[in-house]
């Protein structure tokens, strides 16, 4: 593995966001001087906060897998998860509405699961999801150690024992053509196999590794934190502080400073220079070249889907909906042809939506409510559609029109807040492409493929967060912290 070459002992860390917080905490833990400089008053990133009127909003990701993640980034300062964070596993994970008036509850209880999917779509899918189960497991056991919780250097790093098994396991097939051999019911095949969006591709171009994402969805269960996911932020940047980490909020980088191959240290909008032995880089991986760092050549990147995000403060509930819903259009490879092939806005819009207050009443004032709706867009590469006039407002009328026509009665009527989030403004807060999915997961944007956590010439500046190794998604980015530690320390504890 390559490592951070000369004095480590002062670092620098670039954002604070939950690699980046991560990656503190596993630093932190080997002893080195760890100081973290983010832009906004308060700690995140992408998983930020946005409050308004008395309700509070998740600004990023709301589903939550692998607590043992952040488990692993509090004990390595000797800290507790049950001390910095109340979860809560959510039963069901989520509930998925279909185009036929049936719903399906998925639950990480594998007998209630497939006891559920046997009333709904029938004994035989049900057998189809035991074995899906089995599959999944297999493959996440195959994966995460050599793959996803490694830093890999070159291709020739694949070569392992696990590479033939998953290779004997059609592991590189298309995930489509796995998951159908699992299941015929486009119900089943819908709600096990739409976790691929956020991977930047449809199912039909995916790979079959990518049948992970739905295992830790569907399987290894969601959690919500009390205070939403931002209580995540919270709780890395707290035990981080207490264990000597210095962060320092309000305080823009604009620039790393380099002399002889090497970084110095980073400069600030006040013109204040912070040294440091190596500088980690939490902004989004493509931005942070283009803006933070000398010019170098690099390559171009294919990006993922981007979205529009709706954030409800309501006076309406709604006693049939659970925490998390997906309501599937009737339309499904037409969708993801639209958005990522054709670069058009969904005609037919599947769409997720959180409500948050129902689990956790003090995100609301008393009596109301609050949604996060998400619509996957095409991103600006691929449509750069003029987002900055009165676009996203139209669009988002149009979803809140759909939402009432899939049962939310009155769902208008009851907004008292409507925040609207378009690619326009993810681009503004520094993401590629205006994505928050980074780029996508093709073949060779994967694993060693996928831009490195390590500056190819400038030997102490090291990446993290989802542009980089491992990936998109909460725990691959706490991944993401301890592989960046790593290339600092070399893997010392």
């Amino acid at each position: 593995m390559r490592t951070v070459t000369g004095p480590t002992d002062r670092v620098v860390v670039v954002g604070a966001g939950l690699g980046g917080l991560a990656c503190a905490l596993h630093l932190a833990g080997t002893g080195r001087q760890v100081t973290v400089v983010e832009r906004e008053p308060v700690p995140g990133g992408r998983a930020g906060r946005l409050a308004v009127d008395g309700y509070e909003f998740d600004t990023g990701p709301t589903v939550l897998t692998m607590p043992d993640l952040i488990a692993e980034a509090l004990g390595a300062v000797g800290e507790e998860l049950g001390d910095w964070l109340d979860l809560t596993p959510l039963d069901p994970a989520y509930r998925a509405y279909y185009p036929d008036g049936s719903t399906l509850d998925v639950v990480t209880d594998t007998t209630r699961m497939a006891a559920g999917i046997a009333a709904v779509c029938g004994p035989r899918e049900a057998d189809g999801y035991l074995r899906f189960v089995e599959y999944a497991r297999e493959l996440w056991r195959l994966e995460r150690a050599d793959f996803i919780e490694r830093n890999l250097d070159a291709p020739t790093d694949l070569l392992t024992g696990n590479l033939l098994r998953l290779l004997a396991n059609g592991a590189f097939r298309r995930l489509q053509t796995k998951i159908n051999q699992f299941f015929r019911d486009p119900r089943t095949q819908r709600i096990f196999s739409f976790q691929a969006m956020y991977a930047g591709l449809a199912p039909h171009d995916a790979l079959a590794i990518y049948a992970v994402i739905a295992y830790l969805d569907s399987v290894a269960g969601v959690y919500f934190p009390r205070g939403g996911v931002h209580a995540v932020s919270r709780a890395l940047a707290g035990a981080a502080e207490k264990h000597g980490v210095r962060i320092r909020y309000g305080t823009e980088v604009t620039r790393v400073e380099t002399a002889g191959g090497r970084a110095t240290g980073v400069l600030t909008a006040d013109d204040e220079f912070v040294p440091a032995d190596v500088v980690v880089l939490n902004p989004d991986l493509p931005v942070a070249y283009r803006d933070l760092l000398p010019p170098a050549r690099r390559r171009r990147l294919t990006y993922s889907p981007s979205c529009l995000v709706l954030h409800v403060g309501s006076r309406q509930g709604y006693a049939r909906i659970a925490h998390h819903n997906i309501h599937f259009g009737r339309s499904w490879k037409g969708t993801f042809d639209e958005v990522i092939r054709q670069g058009k806005l969904m005609t037919d819009p599947s769409l997720l939506v959180t409500n948050p207050s129902r689990t956790d009443p003090s995100v609301a004032p008393a009596g109301r409510h609050t949604y996060y709706v998400l619509a996957p867009t095409p991103n600006l590469d691929r449509a750069p559609l003029d987002w900055r006039g009165d676009l996203g407002r139209r669009y988002a009328d149009q979803l809140v029109a759909t939402l009432e026509e899939r049962g939310y009665v009155g769902f208008g009527a009851g907004v008292e807040v409507r925040h609207t989030v378009t690619p326009a403004d993810w681009a503004e807060q520094g993401m590629a492409a205006g994505t928050p999915f980074a780029s996508a997961h093709s073949l060779f944007q994967t694993g060693p493929f996928r831009p490195s956590n390590l500056h190819r010439s400038l030997a102490n500046v090291v990446f993290v967060g989802s542009g980089t190794q491992p990936g998109v998604g909460v725990p691959m980015v706490l991944i993401s912290g301890k592989l960046a530690a790593a290339r600092v320390t070399g893997g010392e504890r």
